[in-house]
């Protein structure tokens, strides 16, 4: 099945007013078994894009929670490849990105990453441990193969870097809501929104908030701000119980009632 774009996908949510819901999901966790129930019972709750986590042994913007999650897919001995296996399996039309630190790709080599990435249907991946100075080469072995780089802005980021991470980003910004990793404080910056307003100034690309965001009061306010909602530790949490594909929809459907905005972002 042919996947919708990610570009299309936030435009659509736009039209909506609504900001779109972004899904990540650790690949291999609970099971490698699983986790294709668990993709497909994310977009049945109301996911929009799904970010698939390939596990890694250091992954240092993530939380317990999520490092869990990775350790657990990588003692059940799942690989790069692995991955790019479940991903191919996959026939929803749902945007499919890889969350993945540069160390795998850089091992695995960038062009044949890249490539491999495509042919198993993603259509771009996001680095969370990237630096701007050093993204041009994987930039450039993604958009051979159509692909899309997607780097994080954080709270500390100085207004000029902010800048330029937005103009590398090819489709959306990912904007880190605070500082420290996932899924270890409850609810998201106070400046938050004053941050946003000065993305706006940069870019018109579709701004993406991530980090502490984990029930539907915490995406409530973030959707009135922003055009994207990422949700990670929560779903890897819910995922932990007897019926997982259960608790990962109804989280999914929570989060996306609440991505409805009261008002048009500014």
């Amino acid at each position: 099945m042919r996947r919708c774009s990610v570009a299309d996908t936030f435009a659509a949510a736009a039209r909506e007013n609504r900001a779109a819901l972004l899904a990540f999901l650790t690949a291999g966790y609970p099971s490698p078994a699983l986790t294709p129930s668990l993709i497909e019972a994310a977009c049945a709750g109301g996911a929009d894009i799904i970010e698939l986590g390939f596990p890694y042994s250091d992954p240092l913007a993530d939380g317990p929670i999520i490092q869990a999650s990775s350790q657990r897919a990588l003692d059940w001995g799942l690989t790069f490849d692995g991955v790019l296996a479940i991903a191919s399996q996959l026939t929803l039309s749902t945007p499919l990105l890889a969350f993945t630190y540069y160390n795998p790709l850089f091992v695995r080599g960038l062009a044949r990453s890249a490539e491999d990435l495509a042919s198993a249907g993603f259509a771009g991946a996001i680095v969370p441990d990237l630096p701007l100075e050093e993204s041009s080469a994987l930039a450039a072995a993604l958009h051979a193969h159509g692909l899309a780089l997607t780097l994080l802005v954080s709270p500390t980021t100085p207004p000029e870097r902010a800048r330029k991470i937005a103009e590398r980003s090819d489709i959306f910004v990912y904007a880190v809501s605070r500082t420290g990793v996932t899924g270890t404080h409850a609810g998201v910056g106070a400046a938050l929104s004053d941050r946003i307003a000065v993305l706006r100034k940069f870019t018109s690309k579709p701004l993406a908030v991530g980090f502490g965001v984990a029930t539907a009061q915490d995406a409530h306010p973030i959707a009135d701000i922003a055009d994207g909602v990422v949700v990670g530790s929560a779903l890897m949490r819910a995922a932990q119980g007897s019926e997982p594909a259960r608790a990962v929809e109804g989280l999914c459907a929570a989060l996306a009632r609440a991505c409805v905005r009261i008002s048009s972002p500014a």
